[in-house]
């Protein structure tokens, strides 16, 4: 009998350009995949937010769906559960042939934790874990720099690795030969079994996609090839009504159904046949930015996750609970921030001249907790990532990788970027409703 390759799938939802698959094809005779929907993924946590809320939910429900129909074609079979990874995969493993497990290197406190239960549950088998960083434009290989080496101002990280890094071919893969049906015992849930109410998608949304790696690669056609608004990128960046002020990748780079790679790579024949510019350039300067949170991730650890940051600062932060949630339901005494609030509880997307704009509000202005509003990002968020999210409000808040300590005047942002104030009466009159 010949080995059999397992593919546990978690923030890389896609067939292309996927290490882990591409080295399971390559190593074995058989591959299975599995997905697991983790409890702990839809439980409260410490600031009594949900880690995931229903727009998060639905986009991921999406994705794997188009995960498990993309897997089929590859003659692969994706087993899906909704329990614990350490509770199933002991058993799972039994009597498979399985001796390597393929999976996405992860190095955030939780993906950890569950890796290490999973092996200490697991230790009776003979299986060699392989991880692969494969969330990084640049691999950690490829860079100019160590990881305790990492500089802390993104100018000096991103010049040295434009003129160094170098970003990877793209790995493609065949199908299998068909192999025998495997049943899978568990069916993709519904947002009910996950404990969430069906809901409909806000007409107003600046974020009408779904999830899904085919769904990515559409959106890539559009924006570049079909409209070429990628050639427009830098100038509507900064946009705050409808979908094609920004490209909208973030949220499928974010649990992996697409590849940074992909996008560079794309980015990089668009201005081969169509057009090179400042906005296709700063196309790839975001994807350095992504990176950069990453390693600062990656070099910092938890201290990300804590209140004084990776700078150790000692502010005075405070718990609120009546400005948090002034805050949170969009009533605050600027309009800007209510609105670009209002928008996120009501669709799951917030433009980033919005983050910004109130998450410095949040931690300069009313001098609350920044973690407090890294969690309610994190349930909210369609396009959330564990590194980006707590990387810009370390930043924003004055505990991270800004050298100014820079506040946002919210006013003087309203003024130039809503002069019309369009984007506040579309939300704000929402509110009535």
């Amino acid at each position: 009998m010949g080995s059999t390759g397992l593919v546990w799938f978690r923030n890389d939802l896609r067939v292309k350009d996927n290490t882990s698959l591409y080295k399971a094809i390559s190593e074995n005779e058989k591959i299975i995949a599995v997905y697991f929907f983790d409890p702990r993924h839809f439980e409260s946590e410490i600031f009594g937010f949900r880690k995931t809320e229903k727009y998060r939910v639905q986009f991921l429900l999406e994705t794997i769906t188009e995960l498990k129909e993309n897997l089929e074609k590859l003659n692969i079979t994706l087993f899906i559960y909704h329990q614990l990874p350490e509770d199933v995969l002991p058993q799972f493993i039994e009597g498979r042939n399985i001796t390597k497990i393929y999976l996405q290197k992860e190095w955030t406190q939780e993906e950890e934790d569950v890796l290490k239960n999973v092996k200490e549950v697991t230790t009776c088998y003979d299986l060699q874990w392989v991880e692969s960083y494969d969330q990084f434009l640049c691999h950690p290989d490829d860079i100019p720099f160590q990881t305790k080496d990492i500089p802390r101002v993104f100018t000096n990280f991103r010049k040295e690795c434009e003129k160094k890094a170098s970003v990877r071919s793209l790995t493609f893969v065949e199908p299998l030969p068909v192999q025998n049906k495997l049943e899978n015992p568990a069916e993709m849930p519904l947002l009910a079994d996950l404990g969430f109410e069906e809901f409909a998608v806000n007409s107003n949304t600046a974020f009408s996609f779904k999830g899904g790696e085919n769904q990515a690669l559409e959106r890539i056609e559009s924006y570049f090839w079909e409209t070429k608004k990628l050639s427009y990128y830098k100038k509507t960046r900064n946009g705050l009504v409808g979908k094609d002020y920004s490209s909208k990748l973030s949220a499928w780079l974010a649990n992996g159904s697409i590849s940074p790679r992909t996008i560079y790579h794309e980015v990089k024949k668009y201005e081969q046949q169509i057009d090179k510019n400042d906005s296709t350039y700063w196309l790839i300067f975001e994807l350095i930015w992504r990176d950069f949170f990453k390693y600062i991730s990656l070099k910092h650890h938890n201290e990300i996750f804590k209140i004084e940051g990776i700078l150790q600062k000692e502010y005075e932060w405070k718990n609120d609970q009546e400005l948090i949630e002034q805050w949170i339901n969009g009533e605050t005494t600027e309009p800007f921030v209510n609105a670009n609030m209002i928008e996120l509880k009501k669709t799951g997307w917030m433009s980033n001249r919005g983050r910004q704009n109130v998450a410095s509000y949040f931690a300069k202005e009313l001098e609350l907790d920044w973690r407090i509003g890294a969690a309610y990002f994190e349930s909210l968020l369609i396009d959330y990532d564990v590194h980006s999210n707590y990387g810009n409000w370390l930043y924003v808040a004055g505990a991270g990788n800004d050298p100014r300590d820079r506040k946002f005047n919210v006013k003087l942002q309203a003024e130039r970027y809503d002069p019309k104030q369009r984007f506040q009466q579309l939300w704000l009159q929402t509110k009535l409703f």
